[in-house]
Order: C-alpha cells, then structure tokens, then sequence
C-alpha cells in the first residue's frame, strides 16, 4: 500500500508540473505552444528505435522461410521422412505457441527491450543446435527453441514500435514489422537457394546478434516505465525520443493520466479478459488473428517449393519470383497504410488473396482432371503469386498493427498473450494440415490439395463478413 501511495503521488506532482507548463506555453505565447519540434515529429532517435526492434521482426520472417528452401537438403543429409520433415516444420509453431504464453508476462516484467533481448538468446541457442544437428532430435530441439524466441517476439517488437512512435505515424511505423517479416522470408528463399541448410542456419543467426547489440542503444518504451512507477526515466525517454527541444507536456500528460487511471483500476490477468468491456476488443483481435492463420500463410510459406514441384514448375524460379513479389508488396502495404486506412486496405489484400487461391486451386484440379497440362505450371506460379502478394499488403500485417493498438494497457499484457497464442496455434493446424494435403497431391491426388485451397478460399471470404466494424 505504502509503495502504491507513492506511486500515486509520483504520477500526480508531475502531472501537475506538465500541466503548469504546458499552461505557461499557453498564457505567455497567446495560446499557442511552441516549440521547435512538435510531439508528432518523427525524430531520429525514433527511427533508429524502430529499426533496431526490426530486426526481430526480421528473425521472425527468417525462421518462417527456412523450412521451405531446406526442406530437400535436410532430408537427404539426415534421412528425414516427409512426415519427420512436417514435424520439424510445424515444431517451430508448437515452440511459438510456449512463448507467445509468456510473452506478454514476460515483456511487461522486464521490459520490451529485455523480452527482446531474451528471445534473442533463444534464437541463437536454436540456430546454434540446428547447425550442429546429427540427428532428427537435435533439429527439431533447434526449432522448437527458435519457435518460443519469434512467439515473444511477434508479440512484443509491434507493442514496442506502437509504444515509442507518435501517433500520426505509429501504423506505418507498426508495419514496418511485416515488411521486416516479409524481408526475412523473401532473403532466407533467395539465400536458401545458393547455400545448404547448414550454412544457411548459421547465417540466421546474424540478424539475432545485430538485434541483440542494437539494444544497448535504444530507450526502453516510455508507457511501460510510465506503468511500472518509474516517473523520471519516463519523462527522460520521452523527451530523448521527441527531440531536446519538443514540447512533450500535453503527451506526457496525457500517458500519466491514462497510466494513472488504469492502475487504479488494473485487472491484469487472463480471467479477466472475458468481462463486457473488453468483449469489442477480444472478439476484434482475437477474429483478426483466426481469420489471418486460416487464411493459409504459413502453408504457402512453409512449402512454397514443395507447391512448384508439385505443379511442375521450377522451384528455385519459383520461390526467387515469391520472394521478391512479397518484398514489393510489404513494401507497398507500409506506405499505404496510413494513407488509405486499415479497412480498405485488408479488402483489398482479402479480395486478391481469395483470386490467389482460386488460380492455385484451378491449376490443381487441372491436374487433377489430367487436361490443360501446359497451363497447370503457369496457373499454380500465378496463383501463389497472386495470394502470397496481396496477402502481405494488408492480411499479414494489418491484424499485428490493431493488436498493438487496442487494447487498454492494463490488459494488454494477458490479452496481447492470448491473441499471439490463437496465431499461433492456427499456424501449427496450418502448416501441419498442409503437409497431408501436399503428399495426397504428390501421390497424384492433387484434389487433395485443390480442397484445401478451396478451404483457404471460404476462410478469406470469411473475413469480408467480420470485418466491417475495421477502420
């Protein structure tokens, strides 16, 4: 009790202190503020932040594009099954589904910088076992152990950049997260197709050092020590994030005073959630999440080469071609977001994902039906194209953004945890499933496959009923 009355009163004589201030700017200045820089303004120190988180983001889109460039090497070297080999696929979504759990617990303990860090750590121990693997054990250990380090981190890299960035920029910024993601896959195929998979996990520990030291050199977020009673670090960090000459007392006041508020009323815990209030927020986030994983990502992702085999089409042209259409697209995606707002743009990246899978479907049944050979292997590169770009301009970021942004801060903790975990766990039933699928079409029996794209299909238009209340 002693320590929360000290707190309390922390937070009200600087609220008071940035309300006298910000009243003299107002009085003396003819009721305008000013300053140098407004609290909108991006600074430097902001954009070297959010790089920085970046790279985790990165680790993540690395370790999702490895299974699928490594997926012939590792099972002649190692004398792996497709079964065995599905298994070390969707174990990396078994270990993010045990960190996405923790994730939010973890980052509101010790901070987004030390959840960071701390996923960090258990991407070079994964990447260091998968190097060195003898047997199927030991590679499945590496990524289980590179699965829980990116399920903190798809959790805590977009609150962080949502937490630093001001608020005219904070979606571009937040999206910054799937462009990274989207970099890390389309290089880890382009890589993956001139090294061997050895090689190629040694190589995927680079972004995990940069990251690691990066954050030696950034702020923690301003709101978490806001939350956790650390009154002059917060204002420090504020400052130093707007700029030495930025007028933050109408921000920071508003922080503490919202801070203030949900502390007093702090309900921070999973049974929690489930109460009327929160319910607008659960359903969105958690809808959002459902409809993103079953929307098929992870299995183009995963077995992207696998699909042009399949189709008899090249799998290194065909996987270099995804690559670079998914960089483009993120990239397009990062620049429209703000501009054309959230819901449009998941319309949008729904409706083109759905042809997507329309034209992949069409090629298989193609097959299928044993007629139209010399368009199946065009149709399925066109197909994967369509769905894996337009998928990435809106669907594969967008839902990460309105997370980040929803929820009251003193439930964002346990809910940012539950929401990670649903992606998650879609994305295990995902990439496992689609391996099932893929062998019936290996075996001949591509309508296998057909159904399940098919499925894919009704789940993307799914969404076209949900997500009217999106702006």
């Amino acid at each position: 009790m002693e320590e929360e009355a000290t707190t309390t009163t922390k937070f009200l004589l600087l609220k008071q202190k940035l309300d006298n201030r910000d009243q003299w700017s107002s009085s003396d200045h003819g009721g305008v503020q000013l300053s140098e820089s407004s609290p909108t303004t991006t600074s430097f120190v902001v954009l070297i932040s959010t790089l920085v988180a970046v790279c985790g983001s990165y680790t993540f889109g690395n370790a999702v594009g490895y299974s699928s460039p490594s997926e012939s090497g590792i099972e002649d070297d190692l004398g792996l099954t497709s079964v065995e080999y599905s298994i070390f696929g969707s174990i990396l979504t078994i270990g993010a589904m045990l960190g996405a759990v923790f994730s939010g617990k973890i980052s509101d303990f010790i901070g987004r910088r030390g959840a960071m860090g701390v996923s960090e750590i258990l991407c070079i121990l994964g990447w260091l076992a998968i190097v060195f693997a003898k047997d199927v054990w030991w590679l499945d250990l590496g990524r289980f152990l590179v699965g829980c380090g990116i399920g903190v981190l798809s959790y805590v890299v977009p609150v962080y950049i949502a937490e630093i960035t001001p608020k005219n920029v904070r979606g571009t910024f937040t999206s910054l997260n799937q462009l990274m993601i989207g970099c890390g896959k389309a290089l880890t195929f382009l890589i993956g197709s001139l090294v061997n998979w050895r090689t190629l996990a040694l190589i995927g520990i680079i972004p995990c050092i940069v990251h690691v030291l990066g954050l030696f050199f950034i702020p923690e977020s301003p709101r978490w020590l806001a939350k956790r009673g650390r009154i002059e670090e917060f204002e420090a960090v504020l400052q130093f994030l707007r700029g030495k000459n930025a007028d933050i007392s109408k921000e920071a006041a508003d922080i503490i005073e919202y801070t203030e508020k949900v502390r007093l009323n702090s309900e921070d815990g999973v049974l929690y959630l489930f109460q009327e209030k929160y319910a607008y927020s659960i359903i969105v986030a958690v809808g959002l999440m459902v409809f993103q994983e079953f929307g098929g990502l992870n299995g183009f992702a995963f077995y992207t080469s696998a699909i042009f085999e399949s189709a008899g089409f090249s799998s290194k042209i065909g996987t270099i071609s995804a690559a670079v259409v998914q960089i483009l697209m993120t990239t397009l995606g990062v620049l429209l977001i703000d501009k054309c707002g959230r819901w449009p743009l998941l319309m949008i990246s729904v409706t083109g994902a759905c042809l997507g899978c329309v034209l992949t479907g069409f090629a298989f049944l193609l097959q299928d039906l044993q007629s139209g050979k010399e368009l199946i292997s065009i149709l399925a590169l066109i197909g994967v194209l369509v769905y894996l770009g337009f998928f990435e301009l809106g669907m594969g970021g967008i839902p990460w953004v309105i997370m980040s942004e929803i929820f009251p801060i003193n439930i964002k903790g346990s809910a940012g945890s539950l929401v990670t975990l649903v992606s998650w766990i879609g994305s295990w039933v995902v990439s496992y499933t689609f391996t099932i699928y893929l062998i019936g079409a290996q075996q001949g029996h591509s309508s296998y496959l057909q159904s399940y794209v098919v499925w894919e299909f009704y789940s993307l238009l799914s969404w076209c009923q949900r997500l009217r209340g999106v702006r």
